[in-house]
């Protein structure tokens, strides 16, 4: 399953919609800002970058499960999240729908124990991204809103 889980993940696409615009929001997504870069993290067992998120737990907001996976997953300490905008993804089995957050990190802590090894900051996107098709398009939905937002 491994090998089928990976080739899913390459060919994952998403289609953006407005805030709110979804009603059953399983996933939440965190393009982290910091200094002028990309935040991202390395899952202990995959070699890809990818951006922080993960489920919303059940009675849990998709903003509270975006605070929680940014720090899981990257051990920021001190940020501003802002909700962007709703995605659906999709591949060939399944799709599940999404909120899309885009967080200005003041202040970057040690990553606890946790599915991801490391964070790292990133002028430009890697090549190696565990979603190649979905987070270069999440990241610029984050830093079109950013810069109409003044937050870069």
């Amino acid at each position: 399953m491994h090998a089928q889980d990976t080739e899913l993940r390459k060919e994952l696409h998403c289609t953006i919609y407005p805030t709110n615009s979804l009603q059953k929001l399983k996933y939440v997504v965190i393009c982290s800002y910091c200094n002028g870069k990309w935040l991202l993290s390395k899952h202990k067992k995959r070699s890809t970058w990818e951006t922080q998120g993960g489920h919303i737990e059940n009675g849990e907001s998709a903003l509270d499960a975006a605070k929680r996976e940014l720090f899981e997953e990257s051990g920021v300490k001190d940020a501003e999240l802002y909700y962007v905008c709703d995605y659906c993804g999709y591949d060939s089995l399944s799709s599940a729908d999404g909120a899309v957050f885009f967080t200005k990190i003041y202040e970057l802590g040690e990553m606890p124990e946790s599915e991801m090894e490391k964070a790292r900051l990133f002028d430009t996107l890697p090549d190696e991204l565990t979603y190649p098709l979905v987070a270069p398009k999440l990241i610029e939905q984050a830093e079109l809103y950013a810069i109409k937002q003044k937050l870069i």
